[in-house]
């Protein structure tokens, strides 16, 4: 083999071996700095894949997507204390989650792997109706052509850069208030979905840094402390008319 085949060679082990080291070196490092803000919040971290998250949230879309899904970097736990309208403690799960979609053309296969971060807040309301709040996508507008609407609002301007669902329209106008729609436009809003009282948000394309998860928190709770007292009054009655029907259980 000629020497600069060999050197060639050489190179790529060496820049693999270098990508390799500096790929754990950062992966160890976003993983302590991950451990530091779970013992800040009083939670509890898990490093490695979760076998139990399909069977709790595979109902959220974004966990259903590719093959070879898992959640790993996991903080969990019930969080005591929070800047929330509601007094009782509530169970948090946040941390990292990939998938992988493999495509075809004929000739050759390929992979992608897919990384996002997320957080779920289980609120105290066993009867809450479902809600999804998105960016109006493409496809949306593709929907709307063909009469697929989603719920539309006074604000022009929110109904056109916000994509808006529920099993509920006057619980998605209740919560939805000019206030609402103000602080959504005015933030790096990320999708919010909730669903079997449990509200997740992501943008389901990137990681966050370990210290986006407490803004994402404060942000969450921001978004909970919105929902007008009436809607919080009429989802604890739901809940007091309905005694039977207990919150599912939190995972470990």
């Amino acid at each position: 083999m000629p020497p600069v085949v060999l050197l060639l060679f050489a190179l790529f082990a060496l820049i693999a071996i270098v990508a390799a080291v500096m790929g754990s070196k950062a992966a160890n490092q976003r993983r302590d700095e991950l451990i530091a803000l779970a013992h800040q919040f009083g939670l509890s971290f898990y490093p490695g894949h979760d076998p139990d998250h399909d069977d709790h949230y595979s109902h959220f879309e974004i966990f259903r997507r590719g093959h070879s899904r898992s959640a790993y970097n996991t903080i969990a736990g019930m969080l005591e204390e929070h800047d929330s309208p509601f007094s009782t403690a509530m169970y948090v799960r946040m941390g990292d989650f990939q998938y992988k979609v493999t495509t075809n053309n004929g000739k050759t296969t390929t992979t992608t792997t897919y990384r996002f971060s997320y957080l779920i807040v289980h609120i105290p309301f066993a009867h809450c109706p479902n809600l999804l709040i998105r960016r109006e996508g493409v496809f949306d507008w593709i929907k709307g052509a063909l009469g697929f609407n989603d719920i539309d609002f006074e604000s022009a301007e929110f109904s056109k850069r916000f994509y808006v669902s529920s099993s509920d329209r006057k619980f998605a106008y209740d919560v939805i208030t000019p206030l609402m729609m103000e602080f959504l436009m005015s933030h790096d809003a990320p999708t919010v979905d909730i669903e079997r009282a449990r509200v997740c948000i992501s943008n389901g394309r990137t990681r966050w840094q370990p210290a986006e998860f407490g803004q994402r928190l404060d942000w969450l709770f921001r978004f909970l402390d919105l929902w007008p007292e009436h809607v919080r009054v009429e989802l604890a009655q739901r809940n007091t008319m309905h005694p039977d029907h207990q919150m599912l259980e939190e995972p470990r």
